[in-house]
């Protein structure tokens, strides 16, 4: 819920103090241009590109100002969704983990240094499904930066090195079916290319 374009096509409040926060199991991350297996629970999976930063150092209680001090490496990412399940769940007033946190619901790119991508918050970013851009985003257009989501987050957990922070995705998103081939992009560096089975 971090672009206002994304909330709006969700129907979400466009006006949240805070960043929203949940977290996948390390059991979710799947890297390496594997593969991803439609899972038999769901019926509506949903790609969510997202830019996302790599912590390269211990931190807790972190000041904004000094959050750019633990990434150095950003790559793209893709936050899959059991959406249908997420519906229920939250219609139940439960927690969204069965929907977010599943194996393999975490897809992480090839990570590149932040100096060779640029601003971190002036990034373009864009996710192309079988050759044709399904999702483009921009950095600029979040709602909360990294810097502000880092801070926040470490009010209440300790960061290590190699925690990874998915940082919210635009608008765009959609269901994936078997067969389908993703590439995902930062600028011009195609960080991510993997199919779904």
């Amino acid at each position: 819920m971090n672009y206002a374009n994304h909330n709006k096509e969700l129907h979400h409040s466009l006006s949240l103090p805070e960043p929203v926060i949940f977290m996948k199991p390390d059991s979710a991350l799947l890297k390496d241009g594997k593969p991803f297996f439609i899972p038999d629970f769901s019926s509506d999976i949903h790609y969510e590109t997202e830019v996302v930063v790599k912590i390269n150092r211990i931190g807790k209680n972190i000041v904004e100002q000094f959050a750019h001090r633990y990434y150095t490496d950003i790559t793209v990412g893709i936050d899959f969704t059991a959406r249908d399940l997420q519906a229920e769940l939250r219609k139940k007033g439960l927690p969204w983990e069965l929907s977010k946190g599943f194996d393999q619901s975490a897809v992480t790119g090839e990570f590149i240094p932040l100096g060779e991508a640029g601003d971190i918050q002036g990034l373009d970013f864009h996710l192309d499904i079988d050759g044709k851009t399904v999702q483009h985003g921009n950095t600029a257009d979040m709602l909360f930066t990294v810097d502000r989501i880092i801070a926040c987050i470490s009010r209440f957990f300790t960061l290590k090195m190699g925690d990874l922070i998915y940082t919210g995705t635009p608008a765009g998103v959609g269901t994936v079916h078997i067969g389908n081939h993703l590439q995902g992009y930062i600028g011009d560096h195609k960080l991510l290319d993997f199919h779904t089975r």
